[in-house]
């Protein structure tokens, strides 16, 4: 299975890879479900090699974020922890399930485009309703537990510790699958259950988190054979550069109408994925 895909070098590869961290840059929406739709779409690369080759791009990517995010204080661990144990071990767990299956067949390749269509739309709706949800939760949490009642809110933290393991584990299967949802659905998630939290330091716990879970689900498609080193190379020159320049301009861009944009064409591409 340890296989190395062979891949010849497309030079604009780079540019699409600078396009996709520019915008990952401007609006934060995970590089996955950009990236992804991209290369099987618009390169004609098997879904399987690209989610593979995804994987270990964002845990590369990502890793420096999370440096960053956590030189600020930006990241709460204790929230991390809690994703991540729920997240890494349903990502082991898939894996095997893929190695089983048999990711060079056709009817893996056929589950792993119907998942990442599926994951596509789900990260569109949470881009189209997150300030609702968010108000929502904000509601929520104000009502829920009565002030002095330490019995209530310790229920309801341990409640909320467990959910955000369980969400963990949902996009740990998700993201092994079709490299979407460490993004845009782990912000989205977080914000409703922590509505009182700071949104960078939702934004910054979701980035820690996506480090080690996409490592483990980037590895372990290494072993299955799906990673492309030359395809992961040209995508990287593109897009490391495009994420700074876009992180620094991000407060300049009408981040709504982007936001809108981008959650439309992910619902067509999602779209066309599932009914390919």
């Amino acid at each position: 299975m340890h296989r190395i895909m062979e891949f010849s070098f497309n030079p604009t590869l780079p540019l699409s890879g600078f396009v996709v961290g520019l915008l990952v840059g401007l609006t934060g929406v995970g590089g996955g479900s950009l990236m992804t739709p991209l290369l099987v779409l618009g390169f004609g690369i098997r879904p399987v090699t690209a989610v593979g080759t995804d994987l270990l791009y964002a845990a590369i990517t990502k890793s420096g974020g999370s440096w960053m995010h956590h030189r600020h204080g930006n990241i709460d661990w204790a929230i991390t922890g809690r994703l991540a144990s729920g997240s890494v071990p349903a990502a082991g767990l898939t894996l095997l399930l893929l190695a089983q299956l048999g990711v060079q067949d056709h009817g893996a390749a056929g589950l792993i485009s119907v998942v990442l269509g599926a994951a596509l739309l789900l990260t569109a709706t949470s881009l189209i309703f997150r300030q609702r949800l968010l108000d929502l939760a904000r509601r929520r949490s104000a009502s829920a537990v009565p002030p002095g009642d330490t019995a209530s809110h310790n229920f309801s933290h341990r409640h909320i510790a467990g959910l955000t393991v369980l969400v963990g584990a949902v996009i740990g299967v998700l993201v092994t699958i079709s490299s979407v949802g460490a993004g845009a659905l782990g912000v989205t998630a977080l914000s409703f259950l922590y509505p009182q939290l700071a949104t960078r330091r939702i934004v910054s716990s979701d980035i820690a988190h996506a480090v080690p879970l996409t490592l483990v689900a980037g590895f372990g498609h290494w072993w299955l054979g799906t990673v492309d080193v030359v395809l992961l190379v040209s995508l990287l020159i593109g897009s490391l550069p495009g994420i700074a320049l876009g992180a620094h301009f991000a407060a300049k861009v009408p981040e709504r109408a982007l936001r809108g944009l981008l959650a439309a064409v992910l619902l067509l591409i999602g779209g066309k994925l599932i009914l390919a």
